[in-house]
């Protein structure tokens, strides 16, 4: 039976109808019957599934402070909150399950992944909700606009993150340096001269476009629709040699190639000058541990060629709803409760950045905060191409500087091979 209403509303008038229908048959007092009443009460009643990649303390937080503050502001709303591994296998899942119509019904997703899935038709567009406009202009503009296309947008940006450039101190001291270097060729310099290393942790975009911008290199063009003349150009091709140079001679730590290991035991051990890493690189520490690692380090935004030239990368997680859930009205309410400015300096608490410009502006860092430096990386900070083929490209420009740091390919041809290659994909 249909009435042409929303589902929701269906779901709470039909069981008094039908109760309605059986008093009419000479069945009186059912009102007063505590089952029935039970009954008509769970049936107002919705319950939303979350998935979300927190860690340990994130989803502690998550769970014992955030989920029951929504839920008493919103007693008709149950949220299930499902943790899961941040990884490729996540994301299949999630485009299996979209397809197919099975949930979950909100998503906290990498930001990198959301363009695929607007391609692929699996998100539900937000704008028609009540208060999305006031909920827009409350957020980050840059990762909002990752969700946008076509005059619809599909995410809501839960909290943005980037890396920071990470010095052991008695290196710094050891090579001369008061302080952080100006530029990430005097941190190669002072590497080479301390016979200590560089921690670059591999080859992908996330991990190595920092460094190529930071020595004055280029990957696409404005429009993320070109490499070539951007990736295998003059600039870039003097970065990249210069990074092949530096670890042919070992300045460069081995990991950027083999991949795995631990740089930050090697910048604790004094025998890794730099790193970069997220501020997960400290949130994850317990008390004695954060203690130790603010003493031995050193902390700065990345260093690039000039004051206007950024190499800090921006990275995050959006919220999103997927395809058919049958709980959008709710599962909305949940999604902008989560980016308002209260529940996102609850989760502060673990290090987590609000994307919430008021939440932002409230939050009062101590001086020496590990935070603070990431705070001023945002502000000038560039974003991986917004695109929908993005992890094949990603995949793709791995394998091709691999083949120019392994030295299988000359810098300037391996270059020329790989924006050839990318050219194509970007076509698709």
């Amino acid at each position: 039976m249909s009435f042409g209403w929303p589902k929701r509303i269906q779901a709470a008038i039909l069981p008094l109808l039908s109760l309605l229908l059986l008093g009419g048959c000479g069945e009186s007092g059912f009102i007063s019957d505590p089952d029935k009443v039970a009954s008509i009460k769970e049936s107002t009643e919705t319950t939303i599934e979350y998935w979300h990649t927190y860690s340990d303390e994130e989803t502690r937080l998550l769970e014992q402070e955030i989920i029951p503050a929504f839920e008493r502001e919103h007693p008709a709303i149950h949220i299930k909150a499902v943790r899961q591994a941040n990884n490729t296998e996540l994301k299949n899942t999630l485009i299996t399950r979209a397809a197919s119509h099975r949930g979950p019904d909100v998503v906290r997703m990498d930001i990198a992944w959301i363009p695929e899935f607007i391609h692929k038709k699996l998100l539900t567009p937000l704008e028609a909700n009540p208060g999305f406009m006031e909920t827009r202009e409350a957020l980050r503009s840059d990762v909002m606009e990752l969700g946008e296309q076509e005059g619809h947008s599909y995410s809501l940006p839960l909290n943005v993150n980037t890396k920071i450039a990470i010095y052991n101190r008695v290196l710094l001291e050891k090579a001369g340096l008061s302080g952080p270097p100006a530029s990430l060729r005097d941190a190669l310099t002072a590497a080479e001269r301390t016979h200590s290393r560089i921690g670059i942790g591999g080859l992908d975009a996330w991990r190595l476009m920092p460094y190529l911008y930071a020595l004055g290199g280029s990957f696409l063009d404005d429009t993320y629709s070109q490499a070539s003349g951007y990736l295998n150009g003059p600039a870039t091709v003097k970065a990249v040699g210069e990074l092949v140079d530096y670890y042919r001679k070992g300045v460069i730590d081995p990991l950027i190639v083999k991949g795995g290991g631990d740089l930050w035991a090697g910048v604790k051990g004094g025998n890794i000058l730099m790193t970069d890493e997220g501020p997960w690189f400290y949130s994850v520490l317990d008390a004695p541990e954060l203690s130790l690692a603010m003493r031995v380090t050193q902390r700065a935004p990345m260093p690039s060629l000039s004051s206007g030239l950024t190499a800090s990368i921006v990275g995050g997680e959006n919220l999103v709803l997927l395809r058919n859930t049958q709980a959008a009205e709710d599962a909305w309410v949940f999604m902008k409760w989560l980016t308002e400015s209260d529940a996102q300096l609850t989760m502060a608490k673990t290090g987590q950045i609000p994307t919430n410009l008021e939440a932002m502006k409230k939050l009062s860092y101590e001086k020496n905060s590990y935070t603070t430096p990431y705070l001023e990386a945002l502000q000038n900070s560039f974003i991986r191409p917004p695109i929908p083929n993005w992890s094949e490209v990603d995949r793709v420009f791995w394998l091709g500087m691999k083949r120019i740091f392994q030295e299988e390919v000359p810098v300037q041809e391996g270059l020329d091979q790989l924006a050839a290659q990318l050219d194509s994909m970007l076509q698709q």
